[in-house]
C-alpha cells in the first residue's frame, strides 16, 4: 500500500486493486494504506543452513507482502543463510518499528510510500530518484537493498471501451475530458497530493466528481468502473482484476504517482554479503507481472497458500535447485 498513506496495493482470477478477480484488491489496498496490525507471530518457515546469523523476515498485514517475505526467506535458505519468516505483522508503522529494534531483520517495502512515511514533503516521484533518497531518510542502522523492477502502485484505470471512445492512453490525454467523467477512489482520493490536488497541478485535470468506495480498488469499484457508473478509477497496479477485465492503465508521463518499486527494508546489525546477493537476485527477477501472478494464486480461486507459491516462483526462476 500503495500512502499508507500512501498508494497502489492489481489489480492484476483474483482481485492501485481486485489485490481472484475482486477479493485480492482489498488485500493490497491495506497493503499501501498500511492499516491495522496484528502481534508478532511465532516464525514459520525455518530451514537449517549453514552460513551467517539466522535471519527473520517479516511482513505487512496484506497477502503481497506475505508472499514477497516467503520469497526472501526461500531464496535465504537456498544460499545457504537461516531464514525463517513472522508474517502479517501489521501496518508500515509496526513493522518498520520490529526492524528497527531487531524483532525481526528484514521486511518488504515499497519505495515510493517508505520515502512517504520517513518524510511525508519528500518531492522525489521517479524511481531512481526516490530510490536515491531513502537512505539518507532512514534512521541510523536500517537500509534498503536493490530495488526490483516490480512495482505496485495507483494508477488511473478506464475500460477498453471509454479509451477508444476519448483516445486515452495516458492522464495527458485524460485531461482533456476530465469535466465529463467520474472518479471512483477512496474518499482520501479526493485531498490527497496524488489525488484530485495532484491531477489539477500536473496535468489540468478536473474530474467532474468522486464517487467514494472503501474497497481499495475492490469488487464495488470495478463494478462500477464496467457498468460505467463511474468512467476512470484508481486501481492498484498488480491487481489481477486489470488483465481479467481487459482494462486501460493510463500511462502517468508526469509522475503524479510515486514510484512504489518493491525492496528490502533491513536492519544492519545481521546483514552479510551472502544474504545481501541473495536478496538481490531476487530483485533482479522480480517483475510486476510476477506480481500480478503470485496474487492471483494466493487471493483468487486457487487460494495458493504464500509459501508455496512463493517456492514455485523461486523454483521458476532458477533461484533454488
Amino acid at each position: 500500500m500503495k500512502n499508507s498513506s500512501i498508494h497502489a496495493s492489481k489489480h492484476r482470477t483474483l482481485t492501485r486493486r481486485m489485490l481472484g478477480g475482486l477479493a485480492a484488491g482489498v488485500g493490497l489496498a491495506f497493503a499501501l494504506s498500511a492499516c491495522g496490525g496484528t502481534p508478532l507471530a511465532t516464525p514459520s518457515s525455518s530451514a537449517p543452513a549453514s552460513g551467517g546469523g539466522a535471519l527473520v523476515v517479516g511482513s505487512a498485514d496484506f497477502p503481497e507482502s506475505q508472499i514477497i517475505a516467503e520469497i526472501y526467506a526461500g531464496a535465504l535458505n537456498a544460499a545457504g543463510v537461516t531464514a525463517s519468516t513472522k508474517l502479517n505483522i501489521g501496518s508500515r508503522e509496526i513493522y518498520f518499528k520490529a526492524v528497527q529494534d531487531g524483532s525481526i531483520d528484514l521486511a518488504p517495502d515499497y519505495s515510493g510510500n517508505l520515502l512517504s512515511y520517513l518524510d511525508a514533503n519528500a518531492p522525489e516521484v521517479s524511481a531512481d530518484d526516490v530510490y536515491k533518497a531513502l537512505p539518507g531518510k532512514l534512521p541510523e542502522g536500517l537500509g534498503v537493498l536493490d530495488a526490483a523492477k516490480a512495482e505496485n502502485k495507483d494508477a488511473m484505470v478506464v475500460t477498453k471501451a471509454t479509451a477508444e471512445k476519448y483516445q486515452l492512453k495516458s492522464i495527458t490525454d485524460l485531461a482533456k475530458v476530465c469535466k465529463d467523467l467520474t472518479m471512483g477512489a477512496p474518499a482520501t482520493f479526493e485531498t490527497r497530493a496524488y489525488g484530485f490536488p495532484g491531477l489539477k497541478s500536473n496535468y489540468n485535470c478536473v474530474l467532474k466528481g468522486l464517487k467514494p468506495f472503501n474497497d481499495g480498488g475492490g469488487n464495488l469499484t470495478l463494478r462500477a468502473l464496467l457498468s460505467d457508473e463511474v468512467q476512470v478509477a484508481d486501481i492498484y497496479t498488480t491487481t489481477p482484476s486489470i488483465q481479467d477485465n481487459d482494462l486501460v492503465v493510463l500511462e502517468d508521463p508526469k509522475n503524479n504517482f510515486k514510484a512504489q518499486q518493491v525492496l528490502p527494508l533491513y536492519n544492519k546489525a545481521k546483514m552479510t554479503d551472502k544474504a545481501r546477493d541473495a536478496l538481490n537476485a531476487v530483485s533482479r527477477a522480480l517483475s510486476t507481472e510476477d506480481l500480478i501472478n503470485l496474487n492471483r494464486a494466493v487471493s483468487g480461486d486457487q487460494k495458493q497458500n504464500p509459501k508455496d507459491a512463493a517456492a514455485a516462483w523461486l523454483k521458476d526462476k532458477g533461484l533454488v535447485k
